[in-house]
Order: structure tokens, then C-alpha cells, then sequence
């Protein structure tokens, strides 16, 4: 394989050479690398889409002339929070899924543990062909019946995941199930630590008087069972490919980097913080969610919960403690971007804000305790 001679040198995350000297191990006759694009929007891991010249049939995704399009996935430049960024897991749950359930996945390619390549683990997957949909003029196409079909797709979809047999598909061992959630509220209490320690290292300071109180709160509230299955760790619909022709659907579910065996509520109360509605109070004030479901037709959060359970027959009468503790979850890994974001380590837009969100989300999560209400 040979690199096009135009191709910029200067592309944040990869080397170019190298990774084409690897792809010609890894996918034999694929063709040259002609083109490398950073695809916007990620604030986690970085995501590329790399262009392929010609190649035995072309790929499955190709464009015009026989070009192929394939994805690189890679953990983000600069402080990278301990435990996260598991490229070899996200690629195994990508594999294992894809040949044998419902759920709506990208064909994986490769992986990489090789640091030495591009200077992290890296996978490869098929590029799927589909529309991200996140702020709300996004939706200036779709009709009311189109939002709420891609509503109820993506309360399917959830559904899926959550429904999957982990045995049957060989990740029987992919988690620990029991005392999931009391390890992930110890788990993401250290990622704060490790935040605030990084953001100290670049001269700054970040304080959030109520997050002490939020953690002992959530502590009290810790639910005794549950129910065990697969965990995206990270469901919205952002973090979907869709089409609307001919119908709504979920070309695929991307982003499992946070992806384990544990409680699939918490999966719920994650999709609902992020689930926005016109009537909230806050909505500006976070840089994240989907504001493109505030659009005419699209499921109120109420209305994706009660599909949900519908679809699980999951009992959903702790909801409130799971959205509580996904504003909490939400609130420590904007604080771990924030962090790279002080240390210049973050590649794209829209980083400078990113901090403002945790004393939000924070300040949300108590609403939520004191009404006992997810709503």
C-alpha cells in the first residue's frame, strides 16, 4: 500500500504512513490511502473516516470508482480517564453482536493493539451510510410521523441490546454484573479524583460545591438487586446512524467504548438525561444532549420510557435514582474533557463550554432526588 502524495501531513491522532503500512498487513489488496477525515462531533474517542483506493470488490460502503470507506476508532489525545477507552473491548462487543443479534452494528474490520502504529490501539470498522441527528435543525426534513418512527426505533434498539443472551453471543465474561452499580459510582468517583488532579496539573481550578453531596445521596439510594445484561454505557440518539427512507430506522449504534454487563436501567436514565424537550429549563445550558428531539413528532421522555418497558417488561420504579445517577455519570466525564480541553488535548469545536455543563448536571440530579420523579 502507498500513501497519495497529496494526502496532508498533518493529521491530529494518526500517522499516516504508518497506518498504511499496517492496513497492507491487516487488509491486503485494499488499496492506497487517499484521504483521512476527522469526523466532528466525537468529544471521546476520535473517530476517521479513511478513504481506499479501488480494492478487491470495492468494500460494501465504497463510493464513486471504486473507492472504499472504512472508520478508524482510537481513545482521545492528552489525559485519558484509567479504565476508559478500551479499544479491544469496544471491538469485541462490536463482533460479537453484529453476526448474531438484532442489534444494528458496523461491520468490524481489524484491531490494533500495536501503540507504535499511530500511538494507541485503533480498530477498523465498515463505514455505515447514515445521518447523525443532533441539534434541532437537523430535523428541518422530518415529518412528525418520520420523528416519532425513529423514536420508536431507537426504544427498540435499546431494547435489543438489552435483551441480548450475553452467553449465547460470547460475552458471558464481557462484566461483572452483581454490584454493578455501587462499582460504577466508585468507578466514576475516581474519575472525578483523577479529573480534578489533571485539571490542577494545568494551573486551573474547577469547583463544584454540590458533587460531594450528589455522591453520598446516590450512595444511600443504591438498589439492592436488579436485573443483569449487556450496557451500551453511552445510548442516544446521536450516538446512532439513521435513514428515513423508505422508513425510520437505526442503521446502526456506534460508540460502545463504555459497553459492559451490568444494569440496563442505567442505560435508560442515561438516554433520558440526554433526551431533550422543549420545555426544559436547562437545555441551553448543557453542551450536550440531542436538541433535535425537542422537533415536532419525537417521543416526550415520559413516552420513550413507557415504550421501553413495553418492549423490556423491565419495572421501572426507580427511575428516578438512574436518571440521578446518569447526570452524575454524565456530570464526571465532562469533567474529564474539560481536563483535556485545559491541557490542550482535545482535536475539534466546542470544547470551551464543556465545563459549564458538570455544576448543571449536578444541580439536576438533586432536582431529581428531592421530586422522586425522572421526569
Amino acid at each position: 500500500m502507498t500513501v497519495d502524495a497529496e494526502l496532508p501531513a498533518g493529521v491530529p491522532g494518526i500517522d499516516v504512513p504508518r497506518l498504511a503500512g499496517w492496513l497492507a498487513q491487516a487488509l491486503p489488496g485494499c488499496g492506497r490511502i487517499t484521504a483521512v477525515e476527522l469526523i466532528s462531533g466525537g468529544r471521546s474517542n476520535l473517530t476517521y473516516r479513511i478513504v481506499l483506493e479501488g480494492g478487491p470488490d470495492g468494500g460494501p460502503d465504497g463510493g464513486a470508482g471504486g473507492e472504499r470507506h472504512v472508520v478508524l476508532r482510537r481513545p482521545p489525545l492528552g489525559h485519558v480517564l484509567p479504565t476508559a477507552h478500551d479499544m479491544g473491548r469496544e471491538y469485541r462487543v462490536l463482533s460479537a453482536l453484529g453476526p448474531r443479534t438484532d442489534v444494528p452494528v458496523p461491520t468490524t474490520l481489524a484491531f490494533c493493539a500495536d501503540e507504535s502504529v499511530i500511538g494507541a490501539p485503533f480498530y477498523l470498522m465498515d463505514h455505515v451510510t447514515g445521518r447523525v441527528l443532533r441539534e434541532a435543525e437537523d430535523a428541518g426534513d422530518l415529518s412528525p410521523e418520520q420523528a416519532r418512527g425513529l423514536s420508536e426505533r431507537l426504544a427498540e434498539a435499546l431494547a435489543a441490546i438489552h435483551l441480548v443472551d450475553a452467553d449465547a453471543v460470547g460475552l458471558g465474561d464481557f462484566g461483572r454484573p452483581d454490584g454493578y452499580m455501587a462499582r460504577q459510582l466508585r468507578r466514576w468517583g475516581k474519575q472525578w479524583d483523577a479529573s480534578q488532579e489533571a485539571i490542577r496539573a494545568a494551573g486551573a481550578v474547577h469547583d463544584v460545591p454540590e458533587y460531594d453531596r450528589l455522591a453520598e445521596r446516590l450512595a444511600e439510594r443504591l438498589p439492592s438487586g436488579g436485573r443483569a445484561g449487556l450496557v451500551h454505557g453511552d445510548f442516544r440518539l446521536d450516538n446512532a446512524l439513521v435513514r428515513l427512507e423508505p422508513r425510520p430506522e437505526i442503521a446502526a449504534v456506534v460508540d460502545w467504548e463504555m459497553s459492559t454487563l451490568g444494569d440496563p436501567l442505567s442505560d435508560l436514565g442515561l438516554t433520558l438525561v440526554y433526551w431533550t424537550q422543549a420545555d426544559d429549563p436547562d437545555a441551553e445550558r448543557l453542551p450536550v444532549g440531542a436538541s433535535v428531539t425537542t422537533a415536532p413528532g419525537f417521543f416526550t421522555r415520559r413516552q420513550f420510557a413507557e415504550r421501553y418497558a413495553a418492549l423490556t417488561g423491565f419495572d421501572l420504579a426507580d427511575l428516578d435514582f438512574y436518571v440521578a445517577f446518569a447526570c452524575f455519570k454524565l456530570a464526571v466525564i465532562l469533567e474529564g474533557i474539560h481536563a483535556r480541553y485545559l491541557q490542550k488535548a482535545t482535536v475539534g469545536e466546542g470544547f470551551d463550554q464543556i465545563g459549564d455543563g458538570v455544576p448543571v448536571l449536578v444541580a439536576r440530579a438533586h432536582r431529581i432526588l428531592d421530586s422522586g420523579s425522572p421526569w
